[in-house]
């Protein structure tokens, strides 16, 4: 186990994989690509949730105590890691391998955390989708051969991944302090100790090092690929630690509410139009 978070730790992307606020259809598109890779929103848009929403939220929870400390390995994650590590191996990978063998790498990868999504999701009351997770993983692990071919889609059994950090947010467990980890990116409290969880699943438990080393591989590669599309949104963002920052928080609770997110009032929004244009100013004046 410690063997495959070292490995993992050095190839997983950036805080680039955790940004997103979509539709329901989006989300079910994206989890064919892994749920981290969502896609980022508009510059300008999010120019205004960072400056507005993002740093009234932050003070009055106080989720980012560690932003000083977050920005150093935020720096190192997108300057170095992703650019002379992530990014290139991905361009690579993308360039060499035929489409139809990344598909089937990663749905045999994505087919090792049904079994996760099973517990979690019952551990969430819904155990029809529970049932659902069980039936994947068996029909594609056998018919599909070993999870390469995503029969039970075309059967009508969609994908209903969860985590065990989505349990912890229904519980009512809050997210704790926002976390920019070295080579992991964007995470918090709540998160983490999912993520831990949800590799102590069976079959995760029994399989090689190199197995479940090789599939972590193949998911960051493939969720860095969807991203190569997005970069320039990113660029474009006055602050990209803030903006990916918020666009984390704001996918966690599209996730934990299973899309069901609050929609903002009028006075909310034209508030943080207000807070975006006052920090405009305030660069003008810089």
């Amino acid at each position: 186990m410690i063997n495959q978070f070292r490995i993992v730790a050095l190839l997983l992307a950036i805080g680039l994989g955790g940004c997103a606020n979509q539709s329901h259809d989006e989300k079910e598109a994206l989890s064919n690509q892994h749920e981290t890779t969502v896609e980022i929103a508009d510059a300008d848009t999010a120019g205004a949730d960072t400056a507005g929403a993002s740093k009234q939220d932050v003070k009055e929870h106080n989720v980012d105590p560690f932003e000083p400390i977050n920005r150093v390995f935020w720096d190192f994650n997108y300057e170095v890691l992703d650019r002379f590590l992530v990014k290139p191996v991905t361009v690579a990978y993308i360039t060499v391998t035929p489409k139809f063998v990344r598909t089937g790498l990663l749905n045999a990868s994505e087919n090792l955390s049904e079994p996760a999504s099973a517990v979690n999701n019952l551990l969430q009351g819904k155990p029809v989708d529970s049932l659902t997770s069980v039936g994947r993983f068996l029909v594609n692990s056998t018919v599909g051969i070993v999870g390469l071919f995503d029969v039970a889609s075309k059967m009508g059994m969609e994908v209903k991944e969860e985590d065990f950090g989505e349990v912890l947010g229904v519980w009512g467990v809050g997210t704790g302090p926002y976390l920019m980890l070295p080579a992991l990116g964007p995470s918090d409290f709540r998160s983490l100790t999912g993520r831990v969880v949800d590799n102590v699943y069976w079959p995760m438990t029994i399989l090689e090092d190199p197995y479940v080393i090789a599939s972590n591989v193949v998911k960051v590669v493939e969720a860095r690929a969807s991203l190569l599309d997005q970069e320039e949104n990113l660029n474009r963002s006055l602050d990209q630690y803030l903006f990916v920052r918020d666009a984390y928080f704001q996918r966690l609770a599209f996730k934990v509410s299973d899309g069901k997110v609050k929609a903002k009032t009028e006075e909310e929004i034209e508030a943080e139009q207000d807070d975006f244009s006052n920090f405009e100013d305030l660069l003008k004046d810089m």
